[in-house]
């Protein structure tokens, strides 16, 4: 069970060991971006985002090179047995610019709202119902290069309008099975108009961790915002629960 503030986000403060995590990972992620399959693969809006998704070769056990993954964030969260490959996020001057295919509505939203989404809630078919398809336990973010550039944006409190109006709409059916964009969309739009996001910008060593219900996104970057010239790197691992779909929502 993770344990968390009451806001439904914690970021910690820089800790030695998620330091020479970071470090080490930001040296495989500078040849993972420069790779020009996997950039082929995952660049997205105008190549101003490395989406990145399974893209750190991170082992089992959550370290990478050898360097194991630890820290004091750790009390705040049930370990899984088996640590998923990280997503490796990258964003880049421009951000977010339009995709051939993107609607209007869809490329006003990721610039006004961030792209306001809690994860695993996926779009399908032509009507882009959504389905909750990927049961995160939580969100880990390890920031790999200092950067205020495209802050992780997140709204506090978010995910208690967002689980109690999900598991409503559930009402104990099998969650795989109910579509859940009507309840999704008016608790989402609820939280918009009633409250302002808040922009994390953690450096190397610190963690940044969120409840799974969490709303949260990413700004655009801004003109007068900095990174390093590979961009602003954060790797996230978003483990499954064990106990399935039926226990994410609760």
């Amino acid at each position: 069970m993770t344990r968390l503030p009451e806001s439904g986000f914690k970021v910690f403060d820089a800790d030695a060991s998620v330091l020479r995590w970071a470090q080490a990972a930001h040296k495989v992620a500078l040849d993972i971006v420069h790779d020009p399959a996997q950039r082929a693969a995952n660049l997205r809006h105008g190549g101003t985002w490395f989406v990145g998704v399974d893209a750190l070769p991170n082992d089992t056990d959550g370290s990478i090179n050898g360097v194991p993954l630890g820290g004091d964030w750790r009390d705040g969260i049930s370990a899984p047995q088996s640590w998923h490959r990280a997503q490796l996020s990258v964003v880049y001057p421009g951000y977010p610019r339009q995709d051939a295919g993107e609607t209007e509505a869809a490329h006003r939203f990721r610039n006004m709202r961030h792209a306001a989404h809690v994860d695993g809630l996926l779009p399908e078919g032509p009507l882009r119902r959504r389905y909750l398809r990927e049961w995160h336990a939580f969100i880990l973010g390890l920031p790999l290069n200092d950067a205020d550039a495209a802050p992780l944006m997140v709204w506090p409190f978010s995910h208690l309008i967002m689980g109690p109006a999900l598991r409503r709409a559930i009402a104990g059916r099998d969650p795989e099975t109910v579509d859940l964009t009507d309840a999704y969309q008016a608790a989402r739009r609820l939280v918009l108009e009633t409250s302002d996001p808040v922009p994390i910008v953690a450096k190397p060593g610190q963690a940044i961790l969120l409840h799974r219900h969490m709303l949260h996104g990413v700004a655009a970057f801004a003109p007068d915002q900095s990174a390093p010239i590979e961009g602003r790197m954060i790797a996230y691992f978003r483990p499954l629960m064990t106990q399935g779909a039926q226990a994410w929502v609760f």
